[in-house]
């Protein structure tokens, strides 16, 4: 029930348009295990990119740029793994659905970019961040299989802002 393209997020108990989300990444995020609450800001200037920063003292410094993965790819593929799925509260017998851009869902993904200082911006496709957004916990749900890359290029992001947290 989220699109980051959208100016808000729709919250999927209420209905409510939100600016942010405050999730629960019960496992942290690989290489930052010990950041475990963070929020998901919608950045208007950015738009469709939002940030997700590290509420926790100890690691404020963490944030990440995300975009849906659906505004990057087509017919995106989810696979979660069973112990995720559980971490999630989803069905363990069910791939969720990486939703449309528009559509409303209760499962929203995610994609991690990389923007260096010279040379391409690059989407994590590999390691999506899904978000089940009737509970908000998330996790980073790294694929066992090679469908997808952790360096796929980015055409076009029609950002208006500085891409930085």
């Amino acid at each position: 029930m989220a699109s980051l393209a959208s100016s808000s997020f729709k919250d999927s108990g209420s209905g409510d348009c939100l600016d942010r989300l405050d999730l629960d990444f019960p496992q942290g995020l690989p290489g930052f295990e010990t950041s475990r609450r963070f929020v998901l800001q919608l950045q208007t200037a950015l738009a469709p990119i939002a940030t997700l920063q590290s509420t926790e003292q100890s690691s404020s410094e963490v944030c990440f740029l995300v975009v849906p993965v659906a505004l990057l790819v087509k017919d995106y593929s989810l696979l979660v793994t069973r112990e995720d799925l559980r971490t999630l509260g989803l069905e363990e017998d069910r791939q969720p659905q990486a939703p449309a851009p528009g559509t409303l869902s209760n499962v929203l993904c995610l994609a991690i970019l990389t923007v260096p200082k010279d040379g391409p911006i690059t989407a994590n496709l590999l390691a999506p961040v899904v978000v089940n957004l009737a509970t908000r916990v998330a996790v980073q749900a790294v694929r066992a299989d090679t469908a997808y890359s952790h360096r796929h290029p980015i055409a076009t992001l029609h950002a208006t802002g500085e891409a930085s947290c």
